[in-house]
């Protein structure tokens, strides 16, 4: 079937209502940027601002928190399961945990050879310090701390 001119128009006039789109969405794509542009600026403005502010403190963590977070510390750092926290205190960095650990299993069990560590953790539960103490053997009756 041969092309007519009505053929001609209509594939013109399709190309122009394609162009038609590309621009609006060219345009549309350049708004969307900008307005992306303003909200970074404008996040920034807020931030700024609330520099001279002074922060909602957090509550601090409490004895089982700094408790739990110690177990956990020393569990990752000697790779020894803890039997159990021994002694807990508030200081001015945060709270310092004693921390009880098999480090040798005898049998029978009353053998077994624990150490006692001391670890600190910060309000956020963060480790400040660790530190091995006494070692000393489960069945030994004596103090562990």
């Amino acid at each position: 079937m041969p092309r007519t001119e009505r053929d001609d128009r209509d594939d013109r006039r399709d190309g122009d209502r394609d162009r038609r789109e590309d621009e609006r969405d060219r345009r549309d794509g350049d708004r969307d940027r900008r307005d992306d542009e303003r909200d970074r600026r404008d996040g920034n403005r807020d931030r700024r601002e609330d520099r001279g502010r002074e922060r909602p403190r957090r509550r601090p963590m409490d004895a089982r928190g700094a408790a739990v977070s110690a177990l956990r510390q020393v569990w990752e750092l000697t790779g020894e399961e803890p039997e159990g926290v021994v002694s807990l205190e508030r200081g001015e960095e945060g709270w310092t945990v004693g921390v009880e650990v098999v480090e040798t299993h005898r049998v029978p069990d009353t053998a077994d050879v624990l150490a006692l560590y001391r670890v600190t953790v910060d309000d956020e539960g963060g480790l400040v310090s660790y530190r091995r103490g006494k070692r000393y053997s489960r069945g030994g009756g004596g103090e562990g701390g």
